[in-house]
């Protein structure tokens, strides 16, 4: 779904294990990481869709995860001019995203990419939680800082609960 500015209607995951690592998950066929997003379909919440990406994407169902919070609003990114297919109407500029912090409650062998008959990933490893500020491409990274930032708490409290770390972040 595109809005009237051109934004693509979307919403990422931010999957967390036990220990306050995410997945960092390999797009297929291409030398790019990133974390878990997708399109909000016209008769689709932010929250019913964040669901039936973690399924798409992950194989995961909303039993085998927590939800530990989400973005408080829109996180805006635009496409660099050569990926925005010019040709197609309505014309999207970028995706406006709502991002949700989930804890993985099952086991790491869940996780299976090739659930949908089309994945979208080909690989995916835990990473330290700042690990995808200076992996992630050049034109989403500011939405990557700010959610990351935002969230930051959620993890950040379920760390000290489970481990009593005094836990802090480079930004």
């Amino acid at each position: 779904m595109i809005d009237t500015d051109g934004y693509r209607m979307n919403i990422g995951i931010i999957l967390t294990n036990q220990t306050g690592q995410v997945l960092w998950a390999k797009r297929i066929g291409q030398d790019t990481w990133q974390f878990p997003q997708g399109g909000i379909k016209i008769y689709e919440t932010a929250k019913q869709a964040m669901f039936r990406e973690l399924h798409e994407e992950l194989g995961l169902f909303k039993n085998q995860v927590q939800i530990l919070g989400a973005t408080h609003n829109w996180s805006y990114y635009r496409l660099p001019y050569h990926l925005i297919r010019h040709h197609q109407r309505p014309l999207c500029i970028g995706q406006k995203q709502i991002w949700y912090m989930l804890r993985l409650t099952s086991d790491d062998g869940a996780i299976r990419l090739d659930a949908n008959e089309t994945p979208e990933f080909d690989k995916w490893t835990w990473v330290d939680y700042c690990y995808p500020l200076n992996q992630v491409v050049y034109f989403k990274k500011a939405v990557y800082k700010q959610v990351l930032t935002e969230l930051r708490p959620l993890i950040t409290k379920k760390i000290h609960q489970k481990r009593k770390l005094n836990y802090k972040l480079p930004f």
